[in-house]
């Protein structure tokens, strides 16, 4: 297990505990990729691959799998009611942080993160296969009641969107995106198409705490101390409400999890709905540059 201070310490395991358990029978793990196709070319033995833009997602609008999605998933990876499920993937695993969120959200508990990912498990020189594993489908059903104050929808953003912009307000809006995305300068990560939202730009009084700045150089969470240090510095405190955003939700889910999972803050949402959404309202307010 991994420490560093953490207030949930319990959220994540390292590499080494993981290869100590890859024939745990109570561990699934799980890799989660933005590329969707990394998988195929390679993963950690005994990991079953999910594909973020088809099965994390609602065949028809915009939103997630529902409760009965979810639990279909759990069910094909094996999971019974003595399971942990290790989510992990690439990029400092931005989209297995969503993934950890989605579970949350729709009432699973017993989910942790690799920290580090799929980059430091590479980077050790972890053993990676093509095997694709197919295990029996279990019967198992999520108990738990789902987690609706976990997320911000767009209302709720519009709501506060005024409470945000005042000094000293007890709420704060943290965009993770990158400076230039937050400026303005970019709609989307500069990898992908920029067509995404109808304007650019960023919601009044937001902070930039861009989401990799978590991460230490092998993808691994940075220590409790550092992460306070960075936060606090923007006056993003455990005090306040905290709202998280990026495009599409994935990165924000990232921050969501470094505020509420290891520092503990008891009041964090990820608006999921993000710049592509809100970048695309009509008259909704909108600030350019820094």
């Amino acid at each position: 297990m991994t420490g560093n201070g953490y207030a949930h310490p319990e959220s994540l395991v390292d590499t080494e505990w993981l290869a100590r358990h890859l024939d745990d029978g109570t561990v699934r793990v799980v890799e989660v990729d933005e590329d969707t196709g990394a998988y195929e070319r390679g993963h950690i033995p005994g990991a079953v691959g999910w594909n973020w833009t088809t099965e994390l997602h609602s065949r028809v609008g915009r939103d997630y799998a529902d409760r009965e999605g979810v639990q279909h998933l759990l069910r094909a990876a094996g999971v019974e009611d003595d399971s942990t499920v290790v989510l992990y993937g690439g990029n400092n695993n931005w989209f297995a942080a969503y993934a950890f969120w989605l579970l949350r959200l729709r009432g699973f508990g017993p989910v942790k993160l690799l920290d580090g990912g799929r980059k430091k498990w590479e980077l050790e020189g972890r053993e990676l296969t093509r095997e694709v594993m197919d295990y029996q489908h279990s019967g198992y059903r999520l108990a738990g009641p789902e987690h609706p104050e976990l997320r911000a929808l767009r209302d709720e953003v519009l709501a506060k969107a005024e409470v945000f912009a005042k000094p000293g307000a007890d709420a704060v809006l943290v965009d993770v995106r990158s400076p230039a995305e937050f400026r303005g300068e970019l709609i989307a990560p500069a990898h992908l198409p920029q067509e995404q939202a109808q304007v650019p730009g960023h919601i009044p009084g937001a902070v930039n705490v861009p989401w990799s700045q978590a991460a230490n150089d092998d993808g691994s969470f940075r220590s409790a101390a550092e992460l306070r240090e960075l936060y606090g510095g923007r006056a993003v405190g455990a005090e306040r409400e905290v709202i998280a955003y990026c495009r599409i939700g994935e990165r924000s889910a990232h921050t969501w999890f470094a505020l509420s999972e290891l520092l503990g803050y008891p009041h964090v949402k990820n608006y999921d709905g993000s710049w592509t959404e809100y970048g695309s309202l009509v008259r909704a307010p909108v600030t350019l540059g820094a």
